[in-house]
Parts: structure tokens; C-alpha cells; sequence
């Protein structure tokens, strides 16, 4: 195996890094999400590539959680074989995060918010990625069972015991999240981020409010699934491609394509088109300018896939009526 040396020039490039929140940590525009094709079925050599490519071209982020995969626990276990193999002499340029709050194991300690839960899977999780900290840990979704103060101290006292450097929440209703950014805050380990599914289909996050809570508790935002799991691409503008995750039905159900929704994936494909940029880039711009959005979560089968969706870093402004 050869030896990776980092790109000099890793900096200079066309990434960008915004502020997040009202901290210190900048993140690049596009962090790279391990949800898919980082796991155990996947070729660690195709992996590594990636995650080459990624560094290389400015990407420090790199977002994992717990369970993925598959199986459970791969994506991290991966993550550690590339920080022995590649990147341990890069950790302090690296912001690497996890969460717990999904299925993991069997029994009544293995999912949810409880604080036996969060503690023992961040400890997991160190050990599969031969990590000694992560620099940001997430609760990964609400517990509408567990007393949120439970979970959220299990956050504060996960930062004082040097296990993470910063903590956040995912997917949490918009009340108990202003909970959350409030409780978190009077014991001074600030929320630092709200991970949370944004794209030009699903637009929840703004509408409920999450987005100007956000802002006005100087909370920065990342959006995962930028792409609606393939359908923001050109994927599906002529159906259901064989080989498609749709066809698949296990994340995109066919039933989903229906005739209105595939004539606006085309109507947006021509606006794409009309500014140089195909319907992905188009995409995951239009997250990057949505006010309060630090960064993007983007996954990568390739490094060529993940080549065409750095260019959304550079991409045109939209105004209103483009779209």
C-alpha cells in the first residue's frame, strides 16, 4: 500500500469554510457524510480514494455515526483503518463527528437517548475509529420517552470528560430544540449545530422555524440528504432507472416519482441546464445559499461524483423567481 501524503495545496483550492454558528469552527461548504458506500460491503480501497480526494480538495468534515454501514459499526471501523493507514498525522486538521440515537444493538441499551445509550456508543465508537475524542458528537434524533435533560447532560458530560470537543442535535422537533440550545447553553457547552434533511424538496427545516432558531441562538446548520437520496439528480428524469436505488425500494419507494413530481425535477433540470450546472450542482447550491446553512452533506460512490458536486462551492447566486 502506498503512502498518502496529503495535497500541499489542500487549501488553496475553491473550497470555501463558513463560520459555524456564532463559534470558532469553520467548516467547509461540503462535508463528506459516511452514511452510505464507507461500510463493510464496500471496498475499503474505493473508500480510501474518496476520502483522499476529499482532503486533497479542502473537505476537513467528515460526519459518521454509530450505526452505519452496513453492517453496523463498519463505516467507523473503515474510518479507523483510514486514520492508521492515512490520515493520523492530519487528525488535528480533521473535524470528525458521530452520533448515537438509532438502532445499534439489541436490548433496551442500544437505541434511543438514554444516557447508558450515548455514553456507551460514543465509547464504541472511539474504539472503532481509533480516535481518542471526536470533535463533535450528536444526539442523533429525539427521544420522546427519555427526559430530554437526561440526554442532554449525558451531551454536557461527554464534553467535560474530553471525549468530544463539541456536541449537536439531529432531527429534533423545533420546541425541543429551543430546549435543547437553552439547557446546553446555561452549562456552557453551546449547542454547536443542528443536522437536518434540507433540499429543495423537502424544505421542513425552514418552515417549521428550525433555521431561525438557529440564527437567532447561534447554532450553525448542516443539511443531510441534499439530493433527496438521488431524486435532485438526473437519475430519474426519463423514470426508474434498473440499477437505481428506487428500484431497490429500500430508502425511495417508486411510488414517489409520480407525474407531478417528475414534470418539477424537469422543469428544474432546464433551469439547471440555463445556468451551466446539472440538476445536482443546482441542488446543493441552492442549500449553500439558504440563509443560516453552514454546510452540505454530500455522500460519494466516486471521486468523480464528489469532483462535479464541489462545484456547487462556486456557484451562481439564485434570486427568487428562479425557481
Amino acid at each position: 500500500m502506498e503512502n498518502y501524503f496529503a495535497d500541499p495545496k489542500r487549501y488553496d483550492g475553491d473550497m470555501q469554510y463558513e463560520r459555524c454558528g456564532r463559534t470558532g469552527v469553520l467548516l467547509p461548504k461540503v462535508s463528506l457524510g459516511f452514511w452510505h458506500n464507507f461500510g463493510g460491503v464496500d471496498p475499503y480501497e474505493r473508500s480510501r480514494e474518496i476520502t483522499h480526494y476529499a482532503f486533497d480538495h479542502g473537505i476537513t468534515h467528515f460526519d459518521l455515526a454509530n450505526n452505519y454501514g452496513p453492517p453496523y459499526g463498519s463505516a467507523e471501523e473503515t474510518m479507523g483503518r483510514l486514520m492508521d493507514d492515512d490520515f493520523r498525522p492530519y487528525r488535528d486538521e480533521l473535524f470528525i463527528a458521530s452520533k448515537a440515537g438509532y438502532d445499534m444493538w439489541p436490548g433496551p441499551y442500544g437505541n434511543w437517548g438514554s444516557r447508558k445509550y450515548l455514553m456507551a456508543s460514543l465509547d464504541q465508537s472511539l474504539k472503532r475509529m481509533h480516535i481518542d475524542y471526536v470533535d463533535l458528537f450528536y444526539s442523533h434524533r429525539y427521544d420522546p420517552e427519555t427526559p430530554l435533560e437526561e440526554t442532554l447532560q449525558a451531551l454536557v458530560d461527554i464534553v467535560r470528560a474530553g471525549k468530544a470537543l463539541y456536541v449537536g442535535i439531529s432531527r429534533w422537533p423545533l420546541e425541543a430544540a429551543r430546549f435543547a440550545f437553552e439547557y446546553l447553553k446555561q452549562r456552557d457547552v453551546p449547542c454547536l449545530i443542528y443536522q437536518g434533511r434540507l433540499n429543495m424538496l423537502d424544505r421542513e427545516p425552514q418552515e417549521e422555524g428550525i433555521l431561525d432558531l438557529c440564527q437567532q441562538y447561534g447554532v450553525g446548520f448542516i443539511s443531510f440528504s441534499p439530493l433527496a437520496q438521488g431524486l435532485l439528480t438526473d437519475r430519474y428524469l426519463n423514470g426508474v432507472p434498473g440499477d437505481s436505488r428506487m428500484s431497490k425500494g429500500k430508502f425511495l419507494k417508486q411510488d414517489m416519482l409520480t407525474d407531478e413530481l417528475l414534470q418539477r425535477l424537469r422543469q428544474w433540470n432546464d433551469v439547471a441546464e440555463q445556468r451551466g450546472e446539472t440538476l445536482a450542482e443546482m441542488a446543493l447550491a441552492w442549500i449553500l445559499h439558504q440563509q443560516g446553512v453552514t454546510s452540505v452533506l454530500v455522500g460519494a460512490s466516486s471521486t468523480a461524483q464528489l469532483q462535479k458536486n464541489l462545484r456547487c462551492v462556486n456557484a451562481e447566486p439564485f434570486n427568487d423567481n428562479e425557481l
